[in-house]
């Protein structure tokens, strides 16, 4: 919801500064997400002024060229391109140094040759309204003293030339932008936030705008029936056929409404607040909703064929046509209204073209007769009915959450206050009440010992009592507290001595309660299980190396699985299908992480990042096999689970240096070192293998692997395949790998034990061996290991060589191993019985041999 701030100060004007009070209502309960700007900035360059003169520009037939006395020591000429524009009017102007609602910035410049000092002003052009047409004049009194609960006669005569703009017209405001909980709907409305904020601040709540004696009407001439009883608004039949859903109706017929545009002030705040003006009618439908947060709805009475509505539900696959244009089909659980010739609108939610008010065209005259609509629905029947129209609306929002029948009285009298002061409309036979109030209002007992045995601190009861009547709960003391009435618009939220407890808490107590510890009942420090402490550090060596952390949706589409070649058949198509999905693109869980990796590559890269390093730990799903063999991945109970740790690399993984010029760009080398970091850090040796075939389709066949740890295979690692990098909109290589954190978890240490390297150094040796060019490094390695035995403490490939004189098809291998005795320092003559037998296996074993 959007709260301009101006309107809020309306009712309630706190000694705060606008951040301070959003801090305020959230810190109590009310959250505020965002704080907004809404109109123009720079307000010292907005003035008032008058045309002196208007003639057409030499050079083009839609401008003209005005003299325009702004109120400075010479009156400023600005080029104006409105048809509107004529000499001797009072104009709003912006000067040079004027900042727009855009952002724009004005400053003097030329026009066809010609010098223009600003802009002339148009309502859209200052935010307080839509119209484009021309500009705004001035002369006519619309401006703010004709307000709603202003004095009229303050502002008939045309400003003064040169009275700053923001006086006249509300150009500039700040916007609330609320997340109201579901459980106060009484805080969808302007007034209800003020009642709110007065409890907050402390500062005084003006009276509600539904007891102004403007409004004393639509109370006077109340007559009140059941529910279900048919009732007589004017001339048109009211009849409500199912007051179980609909428990209260009240109706007021107009005549001799005037439609028009709606005054700028009204306009404003429907901007502000972020509604579109349309016409006066609608406007104030609009405006006293978001006022009381009861929604009402105007009716076109001319147009409701044979005089008489009638609320029903509606028929299995009946049609109604919304004020969107949009055919709805209707089933059995869903309200209507019907006159004469079929359904009109869908009650509660939005209603339909043929009612609607009419602004008038191809001679047909506009709306003149208004039968206006305020009631009360069953919020749980209109949250549905949303939900299978796939229809939200302002006023659907406000009803699923539940409103107070007494609201609709309420709203009524708003209404009926602007309808004869803005459309000149006369009311014919006062207010229909078809169903009256809610239930008589609940009494609860606020002892002031529960008051301190639950918040652990007493409030004293005065300040209870204080907070509690400003929020407008009833208040009497008793004995040993206060005895309180709920009002009507918290009846479903408070309902228990705890409920004004909370609401004690919230406003007073929160900030005032003593800190302590928690008492630790089980003697023992919470501490990290193995598998969290692996999985942090596992995320942190990744963080240490470089990479940013992303979270993705465990929800996908069932399209990512062709986008990754998944083929039919495969075990990864064997995906868990969610029952009540949001939507057909969240409907599977994951069967891998990849496809997220590459989901936050393509928008960093679409938003000119072309260097990426990112990981992201989660869960990834599978079916399970039933026992005849057959995939149970329809729901989601038997679903196989596992966490998993993903990496993709894509661009360049280094700046680039003056030693070479050039970045090394993301291989599947690269992901491989990230992987040795990874699994480094937990301490779990692994091994690669040739990938099987067709186990990761999304990998290039012949620059991917699987990761193993001893015979388990734990993961994979490769390149993604060209085609699927080209179905995320990535070129070049890309490169991953994602492990099994469970199975990870399992083969890490949970103790690290550390050995003595310090008193018996070690040995090192390199070795240049001469393979076959299609033997695997990691197997020489593994030979090496094999032939050396426990005294070998480390092997590795630091160069590898290929020239004309090794011969065809064979490759030199440099192998730097390190050898080491717990008890002693090594010599040569320890090793060359082992650097012998390495020697011998590897010829033996893989065709090797020492490179002379």
């Amino acid at each position: 919801m959007r709260l301009p701030l101006s309107w809020l100060h309306d009712h309630v004007v706190p000694d705060l500064p606008v951040r301070e009070l959003a801090t305020r209502l959230a810190m109590t309960g009310t959250e505020v997400d965002r704080i907004h700007h809404h109109g123009v900035s720079g307000l010292e360059h907005f003035v008032v002024g008058r045309v002196l003169t208007c003639e057409r520009h030499p050079d083009a037939d839609r401008l003209s060229v005005c003299t325009v006395d702004v109120g400075d020591a010479e009156p400023s000429q600005i080029v104006c391109g409105a048809p509107n524009v004529a000499a001797g009017q009072t104009v709003a102007v912006g000067k040079p140094g004027s900042i727009m609602p855009d952002g724009t910035k004005l400053k003097t410049a030329k026009l066809r040759g010609v010098a223009s000092a600003g802009m002339i002003l148009a309502e859209d052009e200052v935010g307080i309204g839509q119209d484009h047409a021309g500009i705004m004049v001035l002369d006519d009194g619309d401006h703010l003293g004709a307000a709603l609960g202003g004095d009229a006669g303050a502002s008939d005569a045309p400003p003064a030339v040169g009275t700053p703009l923001r006086d006249v017209l509300p150009i500039s405001d700040e916007v609330l932008e609320l997340e109201i909980t579901p459980n106060r709907p009484d805080c969808l409305g302007v007034y209800g936030v003020a009642r709110e904020a007065a409890a907050a601040t402390g500062a005084p709540l003006g009276p509600a705008p539904w007891d102004a004696p403007e409004c004393a009407p639509a109370y006077d001439e109340l007559r009140t029936q059941e529910a279900g009883d048919p009732g007589q608004a004017g001339d048109i039949r009211i009849h409500n056929q199912a007051p179980d859903l609909c428990p209260r109706m009240t109706w007021r017929l107009y005549e001799n409404v005037t439609l028009a545009p709606s005054p700028r002030w009204l306009k404003a705040r429907l901007m502000a607040a972020g509604q579109r003006p349309i016409n006066n009618v609608v406007d104030i439908t609009n405006y006293v909703m978001l006022l009381t947060g009861q929604p009402l709805h105007a009716f076109d009475a001319d147009r409701i064929e044979g005089g008489t509505l009638i609320l029903r539900r509606a028929r299995e696959g009946e049609q109604v046509t919304t004020l969107d244009e949009v055919q709805r089909t209707l089933d059995g659980q869903m309200l209507v209204f019907e006159d004469g010739a079929g359904p009109t609108s869908i009650a509660g939610v939005m209603g339909g073209r043929r009612s609607e008010i009419f602004a008038g065209e191809d001679g047909a005259a506009p709306t003149s007769r208004v039968l206006m609509e305020v009631a009360t629905w069953d919020g749980p029947n209109i949250n549905r009915t949303m939900a299978r129209l796939g229809l939200r609306s302002e006023a659907g929002a406000r009803f699923e959450k539940g409103l107070a029948p007494e609201q609709t009285l309420q709203a009524q009298a708003v209404a009926h206050r602007l309808m004869v002061e803005l459309c000149g409309a006369t009311p014919v036979g006062g207010t229909l009440d078809l169903g009256g109030d809610g239930p008589p209002p609940a009494r609860i007992r606020l002892r002031d010992a529960s008051v301190a045995g639950l918040l652990g601190a007493a409030v004293p009861r005065e300040r209870s009592a204080e907070v509690l009547r400003v929020l407008g709960f009833g208040v009497e003391e008793t004995d040993d507290g206060l005895e309180v009435t709920v009002p009507a618009f918290r009846r479903l939220d408070v309902t228990r001595e705890a409920d004004l407890i909370e609401e004690v808490a919230r406003l007073e107590a929160l900030d005032t309660l003593p800190a302590t510890i928690p008492e630790n009942r089980t003697g023992h420090a919470a501490v990290l299980d193995h598998a969290q402490r692996t999985r942090r550090r596992a995320e942190d060596a990744l963080v240490g190396a470089g990479l940013h952390e992303v979270c993705g949706w465990s929800f996908t589409e069932p399209a990512v699985l062709d986008r990754l070649r998944i083929p039919e058949g495969h075990a990864l198509r064997e995906v868990v299908r969610l029952e009540n999905p949001m939507s057909e693109a969240q409907s599977i869980l994951r069967p891998t992480i990849l496809g997220s990796l590459l989901d936050a590559a393509a928008y960093n890269r679409a938003h000119g990042q072309s260097d990426i390093a990112i990981f992201e730990s989660g869960s990834v799903y599978a079916g399970r096999r039933g026992a005849d063999g057959a995939w149970a991945g329809q729901r989601l109970a038997p679903a196989d689970e596992h966490h998993a740790l993903g990496v993709l690399l894509h661009g360049a993984i280094a700046p680039a240096s003056w030693r070479d010029g050039t970045a090394p760009a993301a291989d599947v080398f690269a992901a491989k070192g990230v992987l040795e970091t990874v699994l480094g850090a937990l301490r779990v040796p692994f091994t690669t293998a040739p990938a099987p075939d067709g186990a990761w389709p999304f990998l290039h066949p012949g620059r991917s692997a699987a990761v193993l740890a001893g015979d388990q295979r734990i993961g994979f690692l490769g390149e993604v395949h060209p085609l699927v990098a080209q179905a995320w909109d990535l070129d070049g290589l890309v490169a991953a790998f994602a492990i099994d954190l469970g199975k990870v978890t399992a083969l890490a240490p949970e103790v690290a034990t550390y050995r003595d390297l310090m008193t018996f150094p070690a040995l090192r040796q390199d070795l240049a061996i001469v393979v076959p060019d299609d033997v695997p490094s990691a197997r020489v390695l593994e030979v090496v290991r094999d032939a050396a035995g426990k005294r070998l403490a480390d092997a590795r490939v630091f160069d590898v060589y290929r020239g004309e004189q090794l011969g065809a098809g064979r490759v030199s291998l440099a192998v730097h191993c390190e050898f080491r005795a717990p008890d002693r320092t090594l010599t040569d003559e320890d090793i060359e019985p082992l650097r012998s037998k390495i020697i011998a296996a590897l010829a033996e074993q893989v065709g090797g041999e020492l490179r002379g």
